[in-house]
């Protein structure tokens, strides 16, 4: 080896390690900051909510255990993820309060009521908490598109179901996909593009945990049960894609196709905990590079430094909306813009853990159904510069179940541009998988 060589390679190690150091030490900081935060709010949610406030995530793995029903349905990745500070013990004063709190609320006789009440981190203006003044056992909002039928009846009419991704909004369908499908869809298909819980105009109920049957509730009863669904197609897009194959499986003999972009996919381990814990990982591992998977760490890892971020940015998002309107000269702002900041820190943070994370370990039994059903066909499009969702995800999909699913790899295209920045080619495939089906 030369001393060129030598030198580069001594170099690369050096840089690697110094990266690697400063990595370390960043999110040394952040655990402090979040154990930190983590007395600030509970604080801070006693005196604003009292008994209404919602309880974190900050003991240890085995406090989940032997509570309730409820927690067997939470994702591993909750309670999994490991802190310098929560090993060697300094979240006890957490753990401790909530005790407190909880015998306190015992003896009083009090119990958590408000909750439909919305709380002080999170913003109040009248299209985010609009939902709250119908009944508790609301719907979830749906835009329907009742296309005009030429020469059939309505009974005739094919449906399809349209499944948003994290952070995103029924608007990802209706404002790209709805608007350039083909005459033929256009007299033949009815279309449901779905806000799902917690984003968008749906509810986002502070008591709910967002698990992966929680969404296929909603949906069942806010499109399958109330418009008499017995055949349909499905489209989803990233966490969309978990629901969309639970739908599926719980009706197989309904679904015609089921069509995913980007799903994030992981084969199932012997340890179910373990695939959480992979997911978790895989989609938002600790990194300071790029930045975009940096925050991606800090808000999935973090719960109240996460919960900082909402509170400065999505309960004050009509100022930071203002603010973007003035700087680019617009008087109206991109639906992706306007959705990044309409949830809640308890919807965005259950729904990654709970869903994303969560739901990895059931994708390979919802798949095993559909491909014995021999009746569903799953189409998957991915773009190859994919750097939200791995293009492995979909690979290992195809490998595990070859003859049920069918890969499409889209070249020079990332996560949103797949559809985004090819909407009427991606109308067109559309087209061509309800056709075939």
């Amino acid at each position: 080896m030369s001393a060129e060589n030598l030198a580069g390679k001594w170099t690369r190690k050096c840089g690697r390690t110094l990266f690697d150091s400063i990595t370390c030490v960043v999110f040394l900081f952040l655990d402090f900051l979040d154990a930190v935060l983590c007395v600030v709010f509970k604080l801070v949610d006693e005196f604003f909510e009292g008994n209404a406030c919602t309880p974190c995530y900050c003991g240890k793995a085995g406090d989940k255990n032997g509570e309730n029903k409820e927690t067997e349905m939470l994702s591993e990745s909750l309670y999994g993820r490991k802190y310098m500070l929560r090993n060697m013990g300094f979240l006890g004063f957490a753990r401790k309060w909530r005790i407190y709190r909880k015998k306190k609320d015992d003896r009083d006789g009090s119990v958590n009521e408000g909750l439909m009440v919305n709380r002080w981190s999170d913003c109040g203006c009248q299209s985010c908490v609009s939902w709250m003044k119908k009944e508790y056992d609301q719907k979830l909002h749906v835009v329907v598109k009742n296309l005009p039928q030429v020469g059939r009846g309505d009974e005739a009419a094919e449906n399809v179901i349209f499944l948003h991704g994290f952070l995103s909004s029924s608007s990802f369908w209706t404002e790209t996909i709805f608007n350039n499908l083909s005459e033929s869809v256009k007299d033949h298909y009815r279309l449901f593009a779905v806000d799902l819980l917690g984003f968008g105009r749906s509810p986002k109920p502070n008591d709910c945990m967002y698990t992966l049957l929680d969404h296929v509730e909603r949906i069942d009863k806010s499109v399958i049960s109330p418009f008499h669904l017995n055949s349909f197609h499905l489209v989803a897009h990233s966490m969309g894609c978990l629901i969309a194959l639970a739908l599926a499986a719980k009706y197989p003999k309904f679904v015609k196709s089921v069509t995913l972009v980007a799903p994030p996919y992981l084969p199932c381990a012997k340890d179910g905990a373990t695939t959480s814990l992979m997911a978790l990982n895989t989609f938002a591992g600790k990194t300071l590079w790029p930045p975009l998977a940096f925050g991606k760490s800090v808000m999935s890892w973090y719960e109240h430094v996460g919960r900082c971020f909402c509170v400065l940015f999505c309960r004050n998002h009509r100022i930071w909306e203002m603010i973007l309107k003035l700087f680019t000269l617009r008087r109206e702002l991109n639906f992706v813009e306007v959705d990044l900041t309409r949830h809640t820190h308890h919807s965005a943070w259950h729904n990654m853990h709970n869903v994303i994370c969560g739901a990895a370990k059931l994708m390979d039994k919802y798949l095993e159904i559909l491909n014995k059903s021999r009746s569903v066909k799953v189409c998957i499009i991915h773009g190859d510069h994919d750097m939200e969702v791995p293009l492995d995800c979909s690979n290992n999909m195809k490998m595990k179940f070859p003859e049920l699913v069918e890969l499409t790899m889209i070249e020079n295209v990332d996560h949103t541009s797949v559809i985004l920045g090819r909407v009427r080619e991606f109308a067109k495939s559309l087209d061509h998988i309800w056709a075939s089906s």
